[in-house]
């Protein structure tokens, strides 16, 4: 679980398109402590924690990987038809590389799948 959060930091920091040095003058951290942040050899504490959450606008729990819905917004509901259909066991051969999915490919299955729904 918690190794998601290395590479959680790392793929959020450049989606702003940061280096190491600019992400962490944004929080007085040095380079090298991001570097070890985003390799997993070092932990933020809980602060510092929901600090990176709050500046990419993400949960802390998507941080640390016990979900894989990066916005926090309490009334945002997951699909429960799509929920339905990636949990049909009949699926599983199908779609049994979905949880490596990175998010961007995980957005595009998202994207299809609405457009099986507009098609009913």
């Amino acid at each position: 679980m918690t190794e998601q959060l290395g590479k959680r930091i790392r793929f959020l920091r450049k989606s702003k398109k940061l280096s190491q040095k600019e992400f962490g003058n944004l929080f007085g951290l040095a380079e090298s402590t991001i570097g070890m942040y985003e390799r997993d050899e070092r932990r933020p504490d809980y602060e510092l924690l929901s600090k990176f959450a709050d500046y990419f606008g993400v949960s802390t729990d998507y941080l640390l990987g016990r979900t894989d819905i990066p916005d926090p917004t309490p009334h945002k509901e997951v699909d429960k038809e799509f929920q339905s259909f990636i949990n049909d066991p009949e699926l599983q051969l199908w779609y049994k590389e979905l949880p490596q999915s990175d998010e961007e490919e995980l957005r595009k299955l998202r994207t299809i799948w609405e457009m099986i729904k507009k098609d009913k």
